[in-house]
């Protein structure tokens, strides 16, 4: 079982990847608590001027582990570079435990506007269906990104 979810994690780490070089408009990190580990590959697309798709690839907790949360509500605090941003989507983790699950997400960001660098915080609570059902509401994080277009 070990050997495949270690396969399974490098596989799907290697696709996420893939397609964050292919289609993603924001590329970085985020640290703080994701999926149960602490440190992630970020990566934000969008899907129109207000809406978009944040993909968390996660690892340092025992596994590997995705969030793929759609933020329908994506809007600027007034006519600053900040924005807020509200969404939900699944989380899975491949590891022991096995978990599966959905995440909400609640954050804040700032766009620099000299430079391509975005740097924003937010929460991330956790409802987990499956191996055992859990609630986590320690969901933190610091996501630094960098703007690719």
């Amino acid at each position: 079982m070990m050997k495949f979810l270690k396969i399974s994690s490098l596989v799907l780490f290697l696709g996420f990847f893939a397609a964050l070089e292919s289609q993603a408009q924001e590329v970085g990190l985020r640290f703080g608590n994701v999926n149960g580990n602490n440190v992630a590959l970020d990566a934000v697309f969008a899907l129109g001027e207000f809406s978009r798709v944040h993909g968390d690839l996660s690892f340092g907790g025992g596994g590997a582990g995705i969030d793929l949360l759609w933020n329908p509500i994506y809007r600027p605090i007034s006519d600053s570079e900040f924005n807020y941003y509200l969404g939900f989507g699944p989380s899975l983790f491949l590891g022991d435990p096995f978990k599966l699950g959905a995440a909400g997400e609640i954050g804040a960001e700032y766009e620099f506007p000299d430079i391509p660098l975005i740097v924003g915080l937010d929460w991330r609570p956790y409802f987990i269906l499956i191996e055992n059902t859990t609630f986590d509401a320690g969901g933190f994080g610091l996501n630094i990104r960098w703007r690719l277009n």
